[in-house]
């Protein structure tokens, strides 16, 4: 994986005066788009549209250095306008196109570059697991990507959950994990915005096939998948496992991840508050 991002990562950098579609830079992750997304956010601590937005604007300030034209330096990165430029150079480091020209001020935002970093050496718990085919069936609803907080969408989707879905789900429930479990599948292509929306499930697992129209199924074809058990403050703890996985054991490991939905379970601890033992579980392949 440490390869594939530094491969997207050079790819950028020699076409940053071009218009970088979703075909052209997905190609290098070699995940889907949304996980490639997600690693890259837990590695670099910014989103890719950031990313791109900073290494343009600042290769732009070198060009305004060298003294080309505030005109010809917003059409060279694909600014629509002058003005759209303006703002966007002044809002990104603090002063005008002009004054670069001027008084030679500058801001520079230099090339990532991906490496293993060993960082207090914390094991990370995980279990390889191979599953057969099954069904994902619960309740459903496209949300809007977020990759931090909560998603108030996917909160008004449990509260909407109905006695009798809850029965049937619990009725089909018959491999496991033997769980409720939070699903994550089919996200938008609009790729570098950060931009769009995925389908969220809550549901359970099953080999049944016999579904009723009160609830949505998805099937999961037979894979392999990396289950990481995590206890502790929730949901502090559960959110600090996922960064780990994309931002440690991802990048280190001879596995990576396929398109397939990923999904997790939670059990609160009913005798310390705000604390749980949670899984989250993986679709991955060998290298």
């Amino acid at each position: 994986m440490l390869k594939e991002l530094n491969d997207v990562i050079d790819y950028i950098e020699d076409h940053l005066t071009e218009d970088l579609t979703l075909e052209t830079i997905s190609e290098y992750a070699g995940v889907s788009d949304y996980h490639f997304r997600k690693i890259f956010f837990y590695l670099s601590g910014m989103t890719l549209s950031e990313y791109i937005k900073n290494r343009k604007l600042s290769e732009a300030n070198k060009d305004l250095l060298l003294g080309e034209k505030v005109t010809d330096v917003a059409f060279k990165y694909g600014y629509q306008s002058v003005d759209g430029f303006t703002r966007a150079f002044k809002k990104w480091s603090g002063f005008l196109p002009s004054e670069v020209i001027k008084k030679g001020m500058s801001k520079s935002f230099p090339k990532l570059s991906f490496v293993i970093t060993v960082k207090g050496g914390t094991a990370m718990e995980f279990r390889i697991v191979d599953k057969p085919a099954f069904n994902l069936v619960g309740v459903s609803k496209r949300v809007p990507m977020q990759f931090e907080g909560v998603n108030q969408e996917i909160v008004k989707l449990a509260e909407s959950i109905t006695e009798e879905q809850r029965k049937e789900m619990h009725a089909l429930q018959n491999i496991e994990p033997y769980e409720i479990i939070n699903a994550s599948y089919d996200a938008d292509a609009n790729f570098l915005k950060e931009e769009g929306y995925l389908t969220h499930l809550i549901g359970v697992l099953t080999t049944e096939n016999q579904i009723s129209d009160r609830l949505d199924k998805v099937a999961v074809e037979a894979c392999t998948w990396a289950v990481f058990p995590n206890e502790g403050p929730f949901p502090s703890t559960l959110q600090n496992t996922m960064a780990r996985i994309y931002s440690e054991w991802l990048p280190s490991s001879n596995y990576e991840v396929i398109n397939a939905p990923s999904f997790s379970f939670t059990k609160m601890d009913k005798h310390k508050k705000d604390y749980a033992y949670s899984e989250i579980w993986i679709p991955v392949r060998k290298k």
